[in-house]
């Protein structure tokens, strides 16, 4: 009788172990799938698996395809800090074999065993005794590798705890492959954010209607593409004779070159309250390249064309700071012309510019614009080129500012064709009357 006690009372023990494991483990599963960074879901990860396997320490590795290693999210035990750092082949150690085979292993004495590698429990100063290794696997897909070490009680890991282990690693692939999708929305969310932000820093700044004027024909169009960068236009009556055209493009793209705009922006409206009447154009220059330098970082610099254009004598003062060519084009000749003197981009260095001036009369032709014209690309990643816009200017001479316009932004997006347009396009057609 009392051996038939005994048994039961073994059973009822073990039955009640089963099922305090089992409802502890539904805890965690319940908890890993909660919403929450991948950072935090790691440390829960590695911290239920130290809990469910009553171990002393426990060490979770994911795994990079990029660099096809395996690397520590964190170990917890003593002195666990000190081997973080590490990174590990496929195949090396333990976990290396884990990961090259997509096995779970357990070892009873891991110093016995010629896989186990002693570096770590040297540098940490733990004595590794036994562990179970097994790895996470998503769709065929290695995730990483979790372990624990050393069952308390120095006792060793069982097959239900190896069982209960590989249960936990299905469970974990999946809630962190869901973890990396999520911020993976979230990241995307966040750009698609900025990029709207950048476009509407853009879209204020700019003039919403081009000025019209009885000497002049002007378009100017600014398109942006997916991708904002940092085009800005601007057409500024700075007295009741002379009219200022600037094109401006901002290295980089996103929110910090139209940022950078707006600074541009905000400095020419101030300078042209400051500065009254009396506009000079070299002294705008060199004080706005001032004020880039001091207020941008190194890696920031801005691309420009400048034109004061003189209403009564028809004369355009030019200065070019690093941007592309100015083409113009005169009534009797079929030779396109390019304004280029000035000097370096904007925000580099303190730079004395130069200038130049000549004499507009009817029917002449000034085309300014951003690299986004010539550097347009389709399918097989070929520019479009100077050489084809060139043609383009020259076929549409006698058109109207509006209808050239028109003309290249067609070619253009001809040329281009299914490709999608990867920078912002900003074009300006400027004809005497």
């Amino acid at each position: 009788m009392a051996k038939t006690k005994t048994t039961s009372n073994s059973t009822s023990v073990n039955s009640k172990n089963i099922l305090s494991r089992l409802n502890f483990f539904q805890d965690i599963t319940q908890k890993i799938f909660e919403k929450k960074p991948l950072k935090n879901l790691l440390d829960e990860i590695i911290f239920a698996s130290k809990q469910l396997l009553f171990a002393e320490a426990s060490s979770l590795l994911l795994y990079d395809k990029k660099d096809k290693l395996l690397h520590f999210h964190t170990v917890t035990g003593e002195k666990g800090k000190s081997i973080k750092s590490k990174s590990i082949k496929l195949g090396e150690g333990i976990s290396g074999w884990t990961a090259k085979n997509k096995k779970p292993i357990i070892i009873d004495d891991c110093y016995k065993d010629s896989r186990f590698n002693k570096e770590f429990d040297a540098k940490s100063g733990f004595k590794t005794r036994n562990m179970i290794s097994v790895p996470m696997v998503r769709k065929k897909e290695l995730i990483g590798v979790i372990q624990t070490m050393n069952k308390r009680g120095r006792k060793t890991f069982t097959a239900q705890d190896l069982k209960l282990f590989e249960a936990l690693a299905a469970q974990c692939s999946v809630a962190i492959d869901n973890a990396r999708l999520i911020e993976l929305e979230i990241k995307s969310a966040e750009m698609k954010y900025e990029l709207n932000t950048a476009h509407n820093i853009q879209m204020k700044l700019i003039p919403q209607n081009v000025p019209s004027f009885e000497d002049l024909d002007i378009s100017v169009k600014l398109v942006p593409a997916k991708e904002v960068g940092g085009d800005y236009f601007n057409i500024i009556q700075v007295n009741q004779n002379e009219t200022l055209f600037m094109i401006a493009d901002v290295s980089g793209k996103s929110i910090s070159a139209a940022l950078i705009v707006s600074t541009v922006y905000s400095f020419l409206q101030t300078y042209l309250i400051l500065g009254g009447n009396n506009f000079n154009l070299e002294q705008f220059v060199i004080s706005l390249n001032k004020f880039l330098i001091a207020s941008t970082g190194m890696d920031k610099f801005v691309t420009a064309w400048f034109g004061l254009y003189n209403h009564s004598s028809g004369i355009i003062h030019s200065i070019n700071a690093g941007h592309n060519p100015i083409y113009f084009l005169k009534n009797n000749s079929n030779q396109l012309g390019k304004l280029s003197m000035g000097g370096l981009m904007l925000g580099s260095i303190d730079f004395p510019y130069a200038s130049e001036e000549f004499q507009l009369t009817e029917k002449d032709l000034i085309v300014f614009y951003t690299d986004g014209v010539p550097e347009a690309m389709n399918s097989r990643g070929e520019e479009y080129g100077e050489n084809n816009f060139e043609e383009l200017i020259l076929s549409g001479r006698n058109l109207t500012a509006s209808d050239l316009s028109d003309l290249i932004f067609y070619g253009v997006k001809k040329y281009r064709g299914k490709a999608e347009q990867s920078d912002d396009i900003t074009l300006g057609i400027l004809r005497i009357k």
